[in-house]
């Protein structure tokens, strides 16, 4: 599998050699669907609690008498059919959302995204990416002549440059990630990944 590199005008200068396991597999809907879910709902936490009708502050006591009243019966305010009684099955703070997804369907669902995004053009090698200094204007004006102003760019380095990463926190569009880093989400979310040529050994060590 053949995967373009650019200059750092963003135009095509030569081409890499990578694995087709990984850059030329086809691509699975289904897979890449429940990689993602299970992606976003294992980073989710229970912080939401409800009470149930054990809980509400309310009298136990009878209302009204069974019978005789011409009303349906009822057995006390915290009932969950009434207006501010406890709810049914409530949410509570030891709630697990955690989905499990084996290893090998982790690394066929990342090879299918990335395969995508080269079928697409949406992934790009650079030979490196550096900066001089923290500076977020140097960052962006080296952006801005890749040819990708005003597009979410995901950038993969085999290792963090402290002053690259420094210089890409305050641009909102911009994500700098090690190749060990790189998750499903951050991948299908951005418009544009920029991999650098080391960063593309590493990704094959870990996936392949």
């Amino acid at each position: 599998m053949e995967l373009k590199v650019i200059n750092t005008k963003g135009q095509a200068a030569a081409s890499i050699t990578a694995s087709d396991d990984l850059f030329g597999r086809e691509y699975n809907e289904a897979l890449v669907h429940q990689l993602v879910t299970a992606y976003q709902a294992n980073a989710r936490s229970a912080s939401s609690k409800q009470k149930g009708r054990s809980e509400i502050a309310k009298s136990t006591r009878k209302p009204w008498a069974q019978k005789g009243t011409g009303r349906a019966r009822s057995g006390m305010a915290s009932s969950p059919l009434w207006r501010g009684g406890g709810k049914i099955f409530p949410n509570t703070s030891e709630e697990n959302y955690t989905q499990k997804v084996n290893r090998k369907m982790y690394r066929a669902g990342l090879a299918s995204i990335l395969s995508q995004l080269v079928r697409e053009d949406r992934l790009l090698v650079v030979d490196d990416l550096a900066v001089d200094s923290p500076k977020t204007k140097q960052l962006a004006d080296k952006i801005k002549s890749l040819g990708f102003a005003g597009e979410r760019v995901l950038i993969i380095t085999d290792s963090i440059d402290e002053n690259l990463y420094l210089s890409s926190r305050n641009l909102p569009n911009v994500l700098v990630v090690e190749a060990h880093q790189a998750d499903p989400v951050s991948l299908v979310r951005f418009n544009k990944v920029l991999v650098t040529r080391n960063a593309i050994a590493k990704i094959e060590e870990v996936l392949v």
